[in-house]
């Protein structure tokens, strides 16, 4: 199946004429001839793998992700914030999903997602913006860290020639994590221009021919809400574009939910289908810091995020890219075992860690971290992130030390 995809994206990439034709007939006159080649950069390494990252901002509360039902410390410590055992999707007889996440657990009885467990990393700090930095780029503040680990692994495997290799959706600022000696990732930061606006046709050619205003809103042209070169900007706007009027036609689409991440990845499925060689997608899920009132929205937050990664999968499956696509969620720490007086839950540590998609080794990997043997009142961690990461760029087969600032041992998350 993944040679099939191979020779059907080469056939693509290789037949300008038919690019040319889509580009014109879709945009309009008047593109700069590089868009019309858009689709000719072809990878220097030998697969075409992708993968996407979904960052749960915040401090994601992974016991109340992944319940211990059995375990009653657990119910101890949260009178108030712990999910009762007949509520919880059960994966196994002693770990279930927060009730929210039936997507979730369709992916796993699906096979298709893997939950390490007890994720995080030696002498760990409680600091949202501290601790996202170490895990963007696998350094401490005492390390020089301009680089991120997506961004350096990037420049390290692919030709500077590949102009669009990582492609941030969202507003929030650009995440450490793609930073690169030569910048290589551009951020898109509102859908709604691309995929909302009637004349779509007028917008890319007058962007072409730098009008970087549009009419209709003030100081709202497209190159407004892209960020780096103009080249770069334009070829994704305009797959961005194409894409979009091709779903139209599509028959037995997926139904995304109407929330923001849903919408990222529904776009991000739209350009993995395209000729667009991008290789790493980020999005963001921010609101996490759950300090007060904690249970209505890590029930919101947790369904946003599940509902959105089901839908996801379903439609990189229907599009025939399930091989070749894998996610990754990740937050920058757990909460603490204990809810404070507010009934919410305060910073913490290790917490776990998710791949989705038909390439991952479906299951639980690792125990469940232990509710007793703690440290300062945390859980102590079992996997450093580092393994995940490295076992993940394994698997797209670029090079992990340079990004990771030295080896880690991989894991077996990968069939």
């Amino acid at each position: 199946m993944h040679h099939s995809y191979i020779s059907r994206r080469r056939l693509l990439q290789n037949t300008a004429t038919t690019s040319a034709i889509l580009a014109g007939s879709t945009v309009g006159a008047g593109l700069p001839q590089f868009l019309l080649n858009a689709s000719e950069n072809q990878d220097a390494d030998s697969n075409d793998n992708v993968l996407v990252v979904i960052q749960l901002s915040g401090g994601n509360d992974g016991l109340n992700t992944i319940v211990p039902f059995k375990n009653d410390r657990y119910y101890a410590a949260r009178p108030t914030l712990a999910i009762q055992q007949d509520q919880t999707l059960k994966l196994n007889d002693e770990l279930g999903l927060h009730p929210a996440m039936t997507a979730l657990a369709n992916l796993y009885e699906a096979g298709t997602l893997a939950i390490i467990q007890g994720v995080g990393y030696p002498n760990p700090n409680r600091s949202h913006f501290e601790s996202m930095d170490i895990w963007h780029t696998c350094r401490r503040k005492t390390q020089q860290r301009d680089h991120g680990w997506i961004g350096q692994s990037v420049t390290t495997a692919l030709p500077t020639s590949q102009s669009t290799p990582i492609l941030h959706l969202g507003a929030e600022k650009q995440p450490l994590a793609l930073a690169a000696p030569t910048p290589r990732a551009i951020s898109i930061r509102s859908l709604e221009q691309f995929k909302l606006r009637g004349n779509q046709q007028a917008i890319a050619a007058a962007v072409a021919q730098g009008q970087a205003s549009d009419p209709a809103e003030k100081n709202n042209g497209l190159l407004d809400f892209i960020q780096s070169s103009t080249s770069a900007a334009l070829k994704t706007s305009t797959e961005l574009i194409k894409s979009t009027a091709q779903d139209v036609k599509r028959n037995g689409m997926v139904t995304y939910a109407d929330t923001a991440l849903a919408q990222k990845l529904q776009t991000t499925a739209q350009l993995i289908d395209s000729p667009l060689n991008t290789r790493v997608y980020y999005v963001t899920l921010d609101g996490f810091d759950t300090h007060a009132q904690q249970a209505n929205a890590h029930q919101v937050l947790s369904g946003q995020w599940s509902n959105a990664l089901g839908a996801f999968i379903a439609d990189i499956k229907q599009r025939g890219h399930q091989q070749r696509v894998t996610v990754m969620v990740f937050s920058e720490f757990g909460r603490r075992i204990e809810e404070n007086a507010s009934k919410g839950t305060d910073h913490g540590t290790a917490a776990p860690m998710f791949l989705a998609g038909a390439a991952v080794k479906a299951g639980v990997h690792g125990a469940h971290p232990s509710l007793d043997d703690i440290q300062q009142g945390d859980l102590k961690h079992a996997f450093d992130f580092r393994q995940v990461y490295a076992t993940v760029l394994d698997w797209m087969e670029w090079d992990s030390a340079t990004a990771l600032n030295g080896e880690y041992p991989t894991l077996p998350l990968f069939l």
